[in-house]
Parts: structure tokens; C-alpha cells; sequence
């Protein structure tokens, strides 16, 4: 069950065939994605991380957070990382009524400008698919670290990491408070591994 979590089987994916799950290139290639920010308590430390390594990365960013933390918001952009919709309230896709769902994505672009968007807990009905997919580029995942998970140790995390990782995957760590301690410990790990695999690391356009 664990890995149907961590990285989704591919008769889960057919029922999302317009999304960005995961794009191999000639060379090993990995898209390091981040859900949940900008905080200025964890989000200063992945940028520092990121520029020590000379990584770009792709940051779905929950609009009231962008509202709330606007000079985080442009220490992302300035750093030249892309930035996508992450909802403005972080909103679960079968807890709300389309058009409510959609408003609120749509509050969220007048602050991110962005056309990628990711569905909160990958939550995206057809009738969302129908009013946002024509809008936005919707990705979804490869990999994900589950570093949201206080049950979950920081090794834990960088196993998901090394255990699914392939030539093109979508990976999500968490630039937020409650993922912080397992992100914190496991990121800078998975990246030297990553490194090591001679993989290269690109942004999602």
C-alpha cells in the first residue's frame, strides 16, 4: 500500500493521461518538485540548499502563503526556480464543490502567474479536470518522499527517494513546518545520491 503511495502504478495514472507524471530525457534527468511553501521558516534553507548544489527546482506554492510571505515568494523567483498553484487554501479536490475549488485556484494565480498547477493530495475529480486542464498544465508525480509523515523517519524519506527514483521522475519533497525535520534530513542526502547516480536536475516548464 506504502508504495502505491510513493509512487503510483501505472493503471492509477491512465485515469490522469493529460498530466505531467514524469518526462525521461536522453540524459538522466530528475525534477525536483516542492509543495506547501513559501515559509520563511523552511523555505530560506532549501533555496540555500538548492544554490549550493547549482539546482533548479519547481515550487507549488499555496497562494495565501505567497500572500502572507511575499518576499519568500520573490527570493523563489529571483533565484530563477519556476513556480506553480498549489490552491489558495490548499484545498482538497473531492471536499468542495467544483466551482469553489476552481475560485480558489484561480484567487492563487493572481498571486503565483503561473500555468502549472498540482491538486493537493493529487485530488482532482473529472469535473475539475474538465474546468482547470484547458488553464493549466496539471502535474502530478513520480515520486513522492512522504516527508509530511511525523511517523516516518528522515532515512525513511531518503529510501523512498532511492528505491523509485528513474530517468524522468517527478519528485515531491515539502517546504513545509510539518515535513521540515524529515525534508531537513533527508534532501541534502538525496541529492548527493542523486548526483552520484549521474542524474541532472531540470525545472518543469
Amino acid at each position: 500500500m506504502l508504495s502505491f503511495i510513493e509512487h503510483p502504478p501505472r493503471f492509477f495514472r491512465r485515469f490522469f493521461p493529460y498530466a505531467f507524471w514524469y518526462c525521461p530525457q536522453s540524459q538522466k534527468t530528475v525534477y525536483l518538485t516542492f509543495d506547501d511553501g513559501p515559509i520563511p521558516e523552511v523555505t530560506p534553507f532549501v533555496l540555500d540548499l538548492l544554490d549550493k548544489y547549482h539546482i533548479k527546482a519547481t515550487f507549488f506554492m499555496v497562494g495565501d502563503n505567497v500572500r502572507k510571505h511575499p518576499d519568500v515568494f520573490q527570493q523563489v523567483v529571483q533565484a530563477g526556480h519556476r513556480v506553480g498553484n498549489h490552491t489558495f487554501n490548499h484545498l482538497q479536490g473531492f471536499k468542495v464543490k467544483t466551482q469553489t475549488y476552481v475560485q480558489n485556484v484561480d484567487l492563487a494565480d493572481t498571486y503565483i502567474h503561473s500555468h502549472l498547477f498540482r491538486p493537493p493530495h493529487g485530488q482532482f475529480s473529472h469535473s475539475l479536470q474538465k474546468a482547470l486542464v484547458p488553464k493549466y498544465k496539471v502535474v502530478l508525480w513520480d515520486v513522492v518522499t512522504r516527508d509530511y509523515n511525523a511517523k516516518l523517519s528522515g532515512e525513511y524519506v531518503l529510501n523512498v527517494v532511492k528505491r523509485f527514483t528513474r530517468n524522468g521522475s517527478v519528485i515531491v519533497f515539502h517546504d513545509s513546518l510539518k515535513s521540515q525535520k524529515n525534508m531537513r534530513y533527508a534532501l541534502p542526502k538525496a541529492i548527493e545520491f542523486l548526483l552520484a547516480e549521474g542524474y541532472r536536475f531540470d525545472v518543469i516548464d
